[in-house]
């Protein structure tokens, strides 16, 4: 694998959507819905605590519509326009290929996130929190929304049809998200072995994020993470290449 070809590809794809409005777009939605449910729906100032809990609490349902409109093109435009057969006959692998654009649509929302920061300044104006949980907090925000963009690039790879893609990863990201709901729960509890329940539940971005937002990084929710995008990135390899076959 050559990390100078995935290198150009990320720069050329992550120049590219600041060469549109789709970039602008997503931050300014982005920010905007996050100042709304952290303040408002979040009750910030009634809680009268310095950290960024409320803020961090909606990521996953956040992510779970805005991810799904940015990963949408990736492949799907590729494939509709008829460019990814000009970019498989570049000297570049199809791994290569999958790899420069998800880090450059990963670059773009952990640059998204970034500008988040004068929330982080304005709780630490207002008191004293804890920032080495908020710091650590934004680390498992930008590992979830890698684990969504990873689905919606497979998914994308799958279809020509941008609207499919969304709908498809809006349902999919859900499942994922819902599997570590107590509703769900609940409902495996009440006749599967406890093996099951817990086995359903460690699939869940819930499980996983809460647990890093609390300020602790444990390897387990690193290696769901990291194991879940190198899987359907994989997926994503294998399905371009399907496609390129016929």
């Amino acid at each position: 694998m050559r990390a100078n070809l995935i290198w150009v590809l990320f720069r050329r794809e992550l120049a590219s959507y600041f060469a549109t409005p789709i970039a602008y777009v997503f931050i300014i939605i982005f920010l905007f819905l996050s100042g709304i449910f952290t303040f408002y729906l979040g009750n910030f100032f009634a809680r009268e605590q310095a950290d960024l809990s409320p803020f961090f609490s909606f990521h996953p349902w956040l992510y779970l519509f805005l991810i799904p409109a940015l990963s949408m093109r990736l492949w799907a435009e590729e494939r509709k326009g008829g460019t990814i057969e000009l970019l498989l006959t570049l000297p570049i692998t199809i791994t290569e290929a999958v790899l420069g654009k998800f880090f450059a649509a990963w670059a773009f929302t952990a640059i998204a996130l970034f500008l988040t920061f004068p929330m982080w300044l304005s709780v630490n104006y207002l008191g004293n929190p804890d920032n080495a949980v908020i710091m650590v907090s934004y680390i498992g925000s930008l590992l979830m929304a890698g684990g969504f963009l990873a689905i919606g690039t497979s998914i994308s790879a799958l279809t020509k049809n941008q609207v499919i893609a969304f709908v498809i990863t809006v349902v999919v990201c859900l499942a994922f998200i819902l599997s570590g709901f107590p509703l769900v729960l609940d409902f495996f509890s009440g006749w599967a072995p406890q093996i099951i329940v817990e086995t359903i539940s460690s699939f869940s971005f819930l499980t996983h994020f809460n647990a890093i937002s609390k300020g602790v990084i444990d390897s387990r929710d690193l290696i769901y993470f990291f194991s879940l995008i190198a899987f359907w990135l994989f997926t994503t390899a294998l399905l371009i290449e399907m496609k390129k076959a016929d």
